[in-house]
């Protein structure tokens, strides 16, 4: 028995929560997994799992068993990548998850980058506005805006997200512009509920010290940003979208921006990853990549003052 491959599956079988996901991570049969479990437990001589037709636990052996092996598995992949850091570039599958604006919008556009860059790692992009659980589902580091509530999690602040209100042309012809934010409670807005809670997210804003926050009414609300872009564009109501991921329509006149001169609370962006991991190389250079990546984006930074209008050149 390979002890280092024992270790590293019997880690995947209690981060996955079974047998069968953790054979679909490390791409293996499944009763190869089932045996590497069963020779460890007999070279131990202790009981590591509890097992039924439904679930796996951990036992009190095997909890004292996998913080061990989370370390030497560090401590061997720390002692490989330093000896290959300046004779390999990464490589190896990753495994990103972000939200579909963010993805669609600036992620995949800069890949190119990316991939001239560490032409040896594949990407797996998950493209959703779901929250997933990185340990079950396998997922090396995820962006996620907002305030973050798991503190499992460590977390790397990129950016923020600055919003802008705004509608499309054929809505205010026939429903008018609202010239504060209290105007909007007569107005038919398109709210966004969260994926997670099911709650129909509030509008903020912000001016010279006076602060506003309306929970809106609407005849629609959606939990994904491509349908609420196409809302928008549809001339259903006024929205408030994050400014990377309207501002071509707002180039084109497609829609135009309100309240200008009121500001909402940017949003923070992190790139996060489990704290019972390794930070491997290609993480790393993913991290430090998306990083810069997200830093050279306008609507990315913190604004105090009035913002100016979108033109072609402050986007990409």
């Amino acid at each position: 028995m390979n002890k280092l491959q024992a270790m590293e599956v019997f880690v995947q079988v209690v981060d996955s929560g079974g047998f069968t996901r953790a054979a679909e991570h490390l791409q293996m049969p499944k009763a190869t997994v089932t045996t590497l479990i069963q020779a460890l437990e007999k070279s131990l001589a202790v009981k590591l799992l509890h097992r039924t037709t439904r679930q796996i636990s951990v036992t009190a052996d095997g909890t004292a068993y996998y913080e061990q092996c989370l370390r030497i598995l560090s401590d061997v992949r720390e002692a490989e990548e330093s000896l290959s850091r300046n004779r390999a570039s990464p490589s190896g599958r990753l495994r990103v998850d972000a939200s579909t604006g963010m993805a669609n919008y600036l992620i995949i556009p800069a890949l190119p980058d990316f991939f001239e860059r560490y032409p040896d790692i594949v990407l797996d992009l998950g493209c959703s506005d779901r929250p997933v659980d990185m340990i079950e589902e396998g997922v090396d580091c995820a962006l996620r805006s907002g305030n973050l509530s798991d503190s499992s999690l460590i977390a790397r602040r990129i950016g923020v997200m600055n919003f802008v209100t705004c509608a499309s042309p054929g809505y205010l012809a026939k429903f008018g512009r609202p010239t504060h934010p209290s105007e909007l409670e007569r107005h038919l807005c398109v709210n966004y509920f969260s994926s997670k809670t099911g709650k129909i997210l509030k509008w903020d804003f912000t001016r010279d010290g006076e602060r506003i926050e309306l929970s809106m009414q609407g005849k629609m609300a959606v939990n994904d940003s491509n349908a609420y872009v196409s809302a928008i564009l549809a001339g259903i109501g006024i929205g408030k979208m994050p400014e990377f991921r309207v501002a071509p329509y707002l180039t084109d006149g497609r829609l135009e921006i309100l309240l200008e001169d009121w500001i909402t609370d940017p949003m923070p962006v992190h790139v996060v990853y489990p704290q019972n991991r390794h930070l491997s190389a290609k993480v790393r250079v993913f991290v430090e990549w998306v990083s810069e990546l997200f830093a050279s984006q306008p609507g990315m930074q913190i604004k105090t003052q009035v913002r100016p209008p979108i033109s072609l050149h402050q986007t990409k």
